[in-house]
């Protein structure tokens, strides 16, 4: 657990392999939404924030946040992402043109995400949980996304991509406080993609958490400005 400078906890956890076992129809269970796109994953992040407002008035807040503007207000995201983009555009030189399927930086709020194409929405059980994903590969220095609609998402085995379903939740934190969390799980989609993903996140699994966090206190600014007592 972190204490960042406005005095509102974070707190983050990086797990490889995982399964979440799901309860029996009928049975009482604390899973999420998340755990029906993706119960099984080959690795997870989750990052944490606590915020000074009621759950119902942050989740509004975080779906309708614009979180491509990290990029903006995050001088060490901008980085981050610089680099990638600098070295990727090298390995394009060296290989020749990009293939298709390349998102590039748009606004992504997730409110407004579709049903099909790159990031998409799954699913969502407002006020408390909302999730997206994408397919695509990611580690062999080009970035591309596959055309999905949610309908595939979970039974999508192409050979040589990755699986991402990521959340945000919010839960009751006190009595007038929230927990927002990030989680993204990624499961490959055959053995060669998984061990190549796999050597990728365990570079990439530190900055990941820098984006995360960066758009939690995005999405905490934005409650604050909105006000933060609604």
């Amino acid at each position: 657990m972190r204490e960042c400078s406005d005095g509102i906890a974070t707190a983050s956890l990086d797990m490889n392999l995982h399964t979440v076992e799901l309860p029996e129809a009928g049975g009482v269970t604390d899973s999420m939404l998340l755990d029906a796109f993706m119960p099984e994953f080959d690795a997870t992040r989750i990052e944490h924030r606590v915020i000074d407002a009621r759950p119902a008035r942050v989740y509004e807040v975080a779906i309708r946040t614009d979180l491509a503007e990290v990029l903006l207000r995050s001088h060490v995201v901008s980085a981050l992402f610089g680099v990638r983009a600098a070295g990727e555009r090298l390995l394009a030189m060296a290989r020749g043109p990009r293939p298709e399927g390349q998102l590039g930086i748009g606004s992504m709020r997730l409110a407004e995400l579709p049903d099909h194409g790159a990031w998409i929405r799954l699913g969502e059980d407002s006020p408390s949980e909302f999730v997206f994903g994408v397919v695509g590969r990611f580690w062999a220095g080009q970035t591309s996304w596959a055309d999905v609609a949610s309908r595939d998402f979970v039974a999508f085995r192409e050979p040589g991509y990755a699986r991402i379903a990521a959340n945000l939740s919010v839960r009751s934190y006190g009595d007038r406080r929230a927990l927002l969390s990030y989680e993204a799980r990624t499961q490959a989609t055959d053995d060669a993609a998984r061990r190549a993903f796999l050597r990728y996140w365990n570079l990439a699994s530190p900055g990941a958490g820098v984006v995360m966090r960066s758009a939690l206190a995005l999405i905490a600014d934005e409650t604050r400005r909105s006000g933060s007592g609604a």
